[in-house]
């Protein structure tokens, strides 16, 4: 006989069998024991979490001839038929191939006769949602008032592509994801019927990989002793042969860009790719690494959540003090759209060392958070005597002023800039809002806004500061203003008005027009024509 898959081998026979579903089985099994089997069931769930199990188990419960405790007997004729695939009375339908309104009329044709072979007529139909429109009003009329003979079983992965005239007909039963643990528990059962040697850990492991799903986590354990054939299955070849990344590499990694290490950053991935490690499955497990250290920062309990050891407690402990929420937050944020990104793209590895790096260089962005970010390892760095206490009030147009030599940023006793204790409720909405303001922008009013930052005036009024007079023009213009006026009341639901700044041409800059969004205290010196060395922070 041919080699049958764990999945298949180990389906469950009976329903104390299925895993992680116990809200379901129990409602089911009191429904046979008490003779109240309703007429038609939507289950629905993820992949591989019993819904196909669950129904050929009912199925086989109210047509058995000898039911222990809602328990199909399996030893029956009737239950071994239906197992086997050969009882007339038990039809399992594939919706995805099966999708039109002449399959539907079939299944309506063969309702009006009674089973031949067994108490009912069972019609399980995979993938419901893939029926068409016409299909679904075709098998209405019949769902709802079907002869007492005849149970419908439907199983989905998308409800919500099923009409409410539908949904309103059957029993409604969720199958949830199944626990890490009960996977693994369920692992370390089978390996041990099979007689087959694995590391706990290397099947906790698996258990995190397959998501959620038995059949998955089945799947990747075939596939993993498959390669190992012979031999004890430890973590590290479910790793080579998963393609995953053992999670003290992430620790390295998050180190490496907290510390703003392009260097290093590029030296790890590169060390992953050597080693075989597919790029889209290190994605997202950085992501849920970096998920981890945002819940140990922001949650009171964080270990009734995350399900580490107490070796990786201390672990992550330490390396989310390196960073703050915010940064976690915008991390999280890149990686998420890499994730997308990098599943079709031909250059994966181009695209994960861009995303690195721009981690490690906030001021390759322009949001809120990247800003955050900035300011963040600024006061590390002062912190640490690193550099001159210097800030330049607009870091990307001031490095640009700085790149053509019209400024340089030197430590010098100039005054420090005196900032309100608090900004005016107005223009407060306007700092929170400012990259929605931004990005709601349309046309040349966009591109005019990436060139201002807003500050305040002495009386606590909007200023918007530019560094060019053809800007400062197109601000000022009947059209401009009005664009831009509106867009700031959008946002902050106030009739904001605002006034004008443009800087002098030598690149000096005003000391007395602070950028908002860091709202910190500035120590500003510009020296015009400087050939020194130019530091900054």
């Amino acid at each position: 006989m041919s080699y049958v898959a764990l999945y298949r081998k180990f389906r469950p026979d009976n329903f104390a069998d299925v895993k992680g579903q116990d809200h379901i089985v129990t409602t089911l099994k009191n429904q046979i024991i008490s003779d109240r089997v309703g007429h038609a069931y939507l289950f629905c769930g993820t992949r591989g979490t019993g819904k196909t199990t669950v129904a050929k188990l009912l199925a086989k419960a109210v047509n058995c001839e000898n039911p222990t405790e809602g328990n199909p007997c399996g030893v029956c004729p009737t239950c071994k038929a239906i197992a086997a695939g050969a009882s007339m009375s038990v039809v399992e339908i594939d919706a995805a191939s099966n999708n039109g309104v002449d399959n539907v009329r079939e299944i309506i044709d063969e309702v009006a006769f009674p089973p031949a072979d067994a108490k009912y007529r069972v019609y399980i139909i995979d993938e419901v949602h893939m029926l068409s429109i016409g299909a679904f009003n075709a098998l209405l009329k019949t769902l709802e008032e079907p002869p007492g003979y005849c149970i419908f079983i439907l199983a989905t992965t998308d409800p919500q592509k099923i009409p409410i005239t539908i949904l309103s007909r059957c029993q409604r039963y969720d199958f949830k994801r199944i626990t890490t643990d009960t996977i693994a528990d369920r692992l370390e059962e089978l390996t041990s019927i099979e007689e087959v040697s694995v590391e706990p850990r290397a099947l906790r492991y698996i258990a995190k990989a397959a998501d959620g799903s038995m059949r998955d986590a089945l799947s990747l354990l075939d596939q993993c002793l498959a390669f190992n054939y012979g031999k004890e299955l430890t973590y590290n070849m479910v790793l080579d042969v998963l393609g995953a990344v053992d999670t003290a590499v992430f620790g390295r990694l998050f180190e490496a860009v907290a510390t703003q290490n392009v260097l290093g950053c590029i030296t790890i991935l590169d060390e992953a790719v050597t080693q075989g490690r597919e790029l889209g499955q290190l994605v997202n497990d950085f992501i849920l690494y970096l998920r981890n250290l945002l819940i140990v920062i922001s949650a009171d309990d964080p270990w009734s959540i995350l399900d580490v050891s107490d070796e990786n407690r201390e672990i992550l402990k330490k390396e989310a003090s390196l960073t703050d929420m915010s940064a976690l937050i915008r991390y999280i944020r890149i990686f998420s759209e890499l994730s997308a990104e990098i599943r079709y793209s031909p250059a994966k590895r181009v695209l994960t060392e861009t995303a690195l790096i721009k981690l490690c260089k906030p001021e390759m962005e322009s949001d809120n958070s990247a800003l955050l970010d900035r300011i963040r390892v600024l006061e590390e760095k002062l912190a640490k005597g690193i550099g001159p206490a210097v800030m330049p009030v607009d870091m990307t147009a001031m490095l640009n002023m700085q790149a053509s030599g019209a400024v340089s940023y030197t430590e010098t006793n100039t005054p420090e800039v005196s900032l309100p204790a608090a900004l005016p409720e107005d223009i407060q909405a306007v700092k929170e809002n400012w990259s929605r303001i931004v990005m709601g922008a349309e046309g040349p009013a966009k591109s005019l806004l990436k060139s201002v930052y807003p500050s305040i005036t002495a009386d606590n009024r909007l200023k918007l500061v530019v560094h060019d007079k053809v800007s400062g023009g197109r601000l000022e213009s009947d059209g401009g203003k009005a664009a831009i006026t509106k867009l700031l009341n959008e946002y902050t639901g106030k009739d904001v008005g605002y006034v004008v700044e443009v800087l002098p041409a030598d690149g000096s800059m005003d000391a007395g027009s602070p950028n908002i969004l860091g709202m910190r205290s500035i120590n500003i010196d510009v020296v015009t024509e400087s050939k020194e060395e130019v530091g900054y922070v």
